[in-house]
């Protein structure tokens, strides 16, 4: 292939047999009747096809089954031993996603890769490759290939074949629209090959190869520009309810439905009254945050009047899974802060430590909470009694030893009172296992604090 995958000979039409079958009277008979080349004779040639590869570059061979996308890849990754396949990576059998993906990298470079991979969910990341359904194993399979890919100095190619088939076309076009910034950002040099044409105006590729089932090609070179995932067009932000977000709570990472006294809702369509793509909830503020005291000179120190007038608090933000990495989630939050109506809006985000999805909305990150007393008193309790808060057998200790329900009852209610009011009858009513489930999300959080303001001060 040339230089090492920067100028490549594709010969998209290589499609020898090299074992005929046997000439059975019925072989006979088709290819009498239908008219079709004997078996084992060559095809007609069709002159090689000349791509350019290179770092920062996508090619994408695009056509029907049988056109010869397959035998063009294994083409190219014969001329460069270096390059990689997307569909032979493999994942150690003893190590969580997060582990795997890129493991010389930091926590915040591999989420990114997760994330643009349509794998922007928690409970995924910690998850061993096995337990995945099969459209997530593409999508890990994919974001493994990536991070190995971009810790690789050769500048090789990565192949992948195959391209999204089998997702849901949206979540299909909402990868294919993070891999183009994927390869921009990191110097990825891809080649993909699809049967499905309404992933291209999302992966933007520098050069499309139409290939067609009886050997004709056409080649077009393209100038990507950065723009908006091809649907945003059709998004719409409407009002909404506290009931609306039932249908994304299992995608925020705590999934419990605990989100104060809820003011404002809005919800983001496809269209008017279409499929939700995501949603942002605004409560009234807990009454003491320390870091509000410092960042607003104590103006609401003793004072929940004011606090409740001019402040309120971003309690949930959730994008659907399959949109994750396409800029949606920051451009939700920049819309809908001035409709909130209030001053000022705060938000405590443990996702802050490795997304800055509230400043490119507009807010200002003032710092990240410190540990509790209370965080190390429970986390101490539990230890001097011999239990690990995330083992496995954990709910099960809260439902079987009293001990260590009051352990965790306590320190959830008192962050219920703290938080939302109340919390007595929150407590009381919660199963061991949302219990169990409510205090692991609260006991290591080091939530990051954003306000903003709309006056910009």
């Amino acid at each position: 292939m040339g230089d090492t995958a920067v100028r490549g000979l594709v010969e998209l039409q290589c499609r020898h047999q090299t074992t005929p079958p046997t000439r059975t009277p019925r072989v006979e008979q088709v290819l009498l009747q239908f008219g079709l080349l004997r078996c084992g004779e060559p095809p007609q040639a069709v002159d090689p096809v000349r791509v350019h590869l290179g770092p920062g570059r996508i090619a994408a061979l695009v056509g029907p089954s049988g056109a010869g996308k397959t035998t063009a890849l294994r083409r190219i990754e014969s001329s460069c031993p270096q390059a990689s396949s997307v569909q032979r990576v493999q994942f150690p059998r003893d190590r969580s996603i997060v582990d795997a993906v890129l493991a010389t990298g930091s926590l915040a470079d591999t989420l990114s890769i997760l994330s643009a991979c349509a794998l922007g969910e928690p409970r995924l990341w910690v998850r061993y490759y096995s337990e995945l359904s099969d459209g997530e194993k593409f999508r890990a399979r994919l974001a493994r290939a990536v991070g190995l890919h971009a810790a690789n100095p050769s500048g090789a190619p990565l192949l992948c074949d195959e391209f999204c088939t089998g997702l849901h076309r949206r979540a299909a076009r909402a990868i294919a629209f993070n891999l183009r910034k994927l390869t921009t950002r990191r110097n990825l040099n891809l080649v993909i090959a699809t049967s499905n044409e309404d992933v291209l105006p999302d992966l933007q590729p520098d050069t499309t190869v139409h290939m067609q089932a009886d050997g004709r090609h056409q080649i077009i070179d393209h100038q990507p520009v950065r723009r908006a995932i091809s649907f945003a067009r059709r998004l719409r932000i409407e009002p909404g309810r506290k009931r609306d977000y039932a249908a994304f709570a299992a995608m925020h990472y705590r999934s419990t439905d605990e989100l104060g006294f809820v003011d404002k809702v809005f919800v983001l369509r496809e269209g008017v009254g279409g499929h939700p793509c995501g949603i942002v909830v605004y409560s009234h503020p807990p009454l003491e945050l320390s870091l509000r005291n410092r960042a607003t000179d104590g103006r609401f120190i003793r004072n929940p009047t004011l606090l409740n007038r001019e402040v309120r608090i971003l309690r949930r933000l959730v994008i659907h899974s399959d949109l994750r990495g396409c800029g949606l989630g920051h451009w939700l939050v920049s819309r809908t802060l001035p409709q909130v109506g209030t001053r000022f809006v705060e938000c405590l985000a443990s996702m802050g430590m490795v997304n800055p999805v509230f400043e490119k909305a507009g807010m200002k990150r003032l710092g990240q909470c410190a540990p509790t007393p209370e965080q190390a008193r429970a986390l101490a309790d539990l230890s001097r009694a011999g239990v690990d808060p995330f083992g496995r057998d954990f709910d099960l200790q809260v439902c079987r030893r009293p001990r260590i329900r009051r352990i965790v009852s306590a320190f959830v209610y008192a962050w219920y009172r703290a938080t939302t009011g109340g919390g007595t009858r929150r407590v009381i009513r919660q199963t061991p296992q949302t219990l169990a489930q409510t205090f692991r999300g609260l006991i290591g959080s080091r939530p990051v604090y954003y306000l903003w303001s709309r006056d910009g001060s």
